[in-house]
C-alpha cells in the first residue's frame, strides 16, 4: 500500500459545490453514527495496539480517538459561532502539538469515545434544526484565509470521521488484528 493510500484510505476530502437537502440529511445520518463506528473499530483492541501507529511517521490509533474528539470540539463550537456572530473568525489550534500532550498519547480512548458520544448528538440535533439559509452561513479560517459555508464543514468534518476510521480499520487488517 502507497503512503497515500495508508494517509488517505478513502481519498483527499473534495468540497461539492452544490449540496441538496438529502445531502446533508444523509451526512447528518453519518455524523450521528460516528462514534459508533469508532468504537467498533477499536473495542477489540489492546493497549498495545492503540499504541501503533496507522503508518510510519502517523500518529498512534490512541492519538487519533482523541484527534477526533478535540477537533469535533472545535468544529462544534464553529458552527455555533457561525449561527451567532457574522462569518467569524476563528482560531485555528495546532492539532500535531495537541496530538503530543501526555493526555493524547496515553488516555483510555473510552473519554474520548463518550465524548463523543454525547458531541455528535448535541451537534446533529443542532444540524437537523438549520435551515437551508443557515447552513448558507460560515466562518473565516485564517490559515486557509478562505471562508467555509455550513453546509461545507458539515461534510468535511463526515469525511474526517470516515477518513480516520479508515485508517484504523486499514491498520487493523494489515497487521491481521480483525
Amino acid at each position: 500500500m502507497t503512503k497515500a493510500n495508508l494517509s488517505y484510505p478513502i481519498g483527499e476530502y473534495k468540497p461539492r459545490k452544490s449540496v441538496s437537502k438529502e445531502q446533508k440529511e444523509e451526512w447528518i445520518q453519518a455524523l450521528e453514527e460516528v462514534p459508533d463506528k469508532l468504537k467498533k473499530a477499536i473495542e477489540s483492541m489492546t493497549d498495545s495496539q492503540l499504541d501503533t501507529p496507522y503508518r510510519d511517521g502517523g500518529w498512534t490509533v490512541r492519538q487519533v480517538v482523541h484527534h477526533l474528539a478535540d477537533s469535533h470540539m472545535n468544529s462544534y463550537i464553529r458552527f455555533k459561532l457561525s449561527l451567532t456572530e457574522e462569518t467569524p473568525a476563528i482560531r485555528p489550534y495546532d492539532e500535531k502539538a495537541w496530538s503530543e500532550l501526555k493526555d493524547s498519547k496515553t488516555a483510555d480512548p473510552s473519554g474520548s469515545l463518550a465524548l463523543l458520544q454525547a458531541l455528535h448528538g448535541r451537534w446533529t440535533t443542532l444540524l437537523r434544526s438549520l435551515t437551508e439559509q443557515q447552513f448558507q452561513r460560515g466562518f473565516y479560517h485564517p490559515d486557509t484565509k478562505e471562508i467555509m459555508t455550513l453546509e461545507n464543514a458539515l461534510g468535511l468534518y463526515v469525511w474526517h470521521s470516515h477518513h480516520h476510521i479508515a485508517q484504523m480499520t486499514e491498520l487493523s487488517k494489515r497487521m491481521g488484528w480483525s
